[in-house]
């Protein structure tokens, strides 16, 4: 099993303070997916790796395809090629938890090197088929508070990724508000509602 509850969480709130943008942030998570599948298997060079990724789109998604293309930018950038040193395999689950479920089961089955989650809608499901293969996840809301993982410092188990806000930095906004505009005394702001588990932000 991979470096389980030796790295950290990230944030993709990184984005914002290094400008980065959404393309090159898929190629960081691209090596960062396979980077952490690698310590434990260092002495198996002689065969190709296997990436699988479980995505809550559909192939003909504009937006998902330009993610896809992200990725594997970002693998080959690492020395990773798919067909030559590395295959990928996709499962695009669409939104029915009954077809995510069942993509869950079969990409487990298949004891890839490492599996790619995208949103919570994939990570449970994972989880719960596999507490060995390890798992990198992205757009996951409050992983802590889902369960997902045991803490963003120490995320345990098989699991860790990019959450896709730092809640804790929520009460830092009115902090940075006063600083900007000390005599101000009246603010707006606007976020998105709690959905099922997972919390409003910036509400």
């Amino acid at each position: 099993m991979a470096q389980s509850g030796h790295r950290g969480l990230q944030s993709a709130s990184i984005k914002a303070r290094g400008h980065m943008q959404r393309r090159d942030f898929i190629k960081v998570i691209a090596g960062s997916a396979v980077a952490w599948s690698l310590p434990a298997r260092a002495q198996q060079h002689e065969r190709m790796r296997q990436v699988s990724m479980l995505l809550s789109g559909t192939p003909d998604d504009a937006v998902f395809q330009t993610w896809v293309g992200a990725f594997l930018e970002g693998l080959a950038q690492s020395g990773w090629v798919s067909g030559r040193n590395v295959r990928i395999e996709t499962r695009w689950a669409g939104s029915k938890a009954d077809d995510i479920r069942r993509h869950a089961h079969e990409l487990a089955a298949l004891a890839p090197d490492v599996i790619l989650a995208h949103g919570g809608s994939t990570l449970r499901p994972l989880l719960q088929s596999t507490r060995s293969i390890p798992i990198v996840f992205v757009i996951v809301t409050d992983p802590v508070g889902n369960g997902y993982v045991e803490s963003l410092a120490r995320p345990g188990r098989n699991a860790t990724g990019f959450m896709l806000n730092e809640y804790s930095l929520n009460a830092k906004y009115p902090e940075l508000l006063k600083e900007i505009a000390p005599g101000s005394r009246t603010w707006r702001s606007s976020g998105m509602p709690a959905k099922g588990r997972e919390p409003a932000i910036l509400p």
